[in-house]
């Protein structure tokens, strides 16, 4: 069993303080150390015995062994150029950003000569709500964890990441960054600017007060993820701009193609919609994905 003496978590939320209690209730972590931009939120996570003590990010990264960034992914810049004079010689740097590419171009600079011993990261398990107070040590439990190494890692860097992960009870993939940036703006992405532009604009009609008195399951559960971080989201959809405008086009012609057959009463097709719609998500949810094609591969 492998032992981290100290971890850094930057970024004491949902995702960093899951990862804490995780590894704790596994037994491999010895002290975690909190990173933030906010001292109640640090508070709290002490009081919640999420961490063991809060420092600064420059401190904290001149006596970790491992540092997780789990902040928006427009912060990391910063931290990665404030950590690269503090880091230890054999210290692991990962993230838990949801976007790769920009954060992957970030870390270059920022580190610079010291980018070996950053492994990129992007655990698949989030919800909609935030702070270290919805932190659950079970988050991860069979849940994804994408590792994109870059091409300066180390064999035993990558191996670490992934222990680490599975210490969580993660199972771990490994994929380019150019490849997860494009899957993640189609399924996570895309999803999630669909429920923020529905509640919005819901809640900018001039009867948006009935219109929300009489939603129910439907709209709550297509809606659940618009109760997502704003800020996180944001960056998200800034840094992976070119990806997610690629998969709204795609969509907004979709929804454009339903509008006419909805237009000219063609009740068959629109069924046949809803059918082929119905037995995706049928057989997604089953676990059989050789009912679906795949020219990528």
């Amino acid at each position: 069993m492998f032992k981290i003496e100290r971890i850094a978590i930057v970024g004491v939320g949902l995702i960093g303080g899951s990862t804490a209690l995780a590894l704790k209730r596994a037994g491999v972590v010895g002290e975690v150390i909190g990173v933030g931009r906010n001292a109640a939120s640090l508070a709290e996570a002490k009081r919640l015995n999420v961490i063991d003590r809060a420092c600064d990010l420059a401190e904290a990264a001149a006596i970790a062994d491992c540092i997780l960034i789990a902040t928006p992914v427009r912060q990391m810049p910063a931290i990665f150029a404030t950590v690269a004079p503090h880091l230890k010689a054999n210290a692991l740097v990962m993230d838990a950003g949801s976007t790769k590419q920009d954060v992957v171009a970030a870390a270059r600079i920022g580190l610079d000569h010291k980018i070996a011993q950053f492994v990129p990261a992007h655990p698949i398990a989030g919800r909609e709500i935030a702070g270290v107070a919805a932190a659950d040590a079970a988050l991860y439990k069979g849940k994804k964890v994408v590792l994109t190494p870059v091409v300066e890692n180390p064999p035993e860097a990558i191996a670490r990441a992934e222990a680490i992960w599975r210490a969580c009870g993660a199972t771990v993939q490994a994929m380019s960054a150019e490849a997860h940036d494009a899957i993640f703006a189609a399924v996570s992405h895309l999803p999630h600017l669909l429920a923020f532009a529905l509640v919005d604009e819901f809640a900018g009609r001039p009867n948006a007060k009935t219109l929300f008195a009489f939603a129910a399951s439907g709209f709550r559960d297509f809606t659940r993820i618009a109760g997502s971080h704003p800020e996180m989201w944001r960056d998200i959809a800034l840094n992976n701009r070119e990806a997610l405008l690629a998969e709204m086009d795609l969509y907004i012609k979709k929804i454009g193609q339903f509008r006419e057959l909805v237009a000219q009463s063609d009740a068959a097709q629109i069924e046949a919609v809803m059918q082929r719609s119905h037995d995706a998500k049928a057989n997604w949810l089953a676990g059989d994905l050789e009912y679906f094609r795949d020219e990528s591969v």
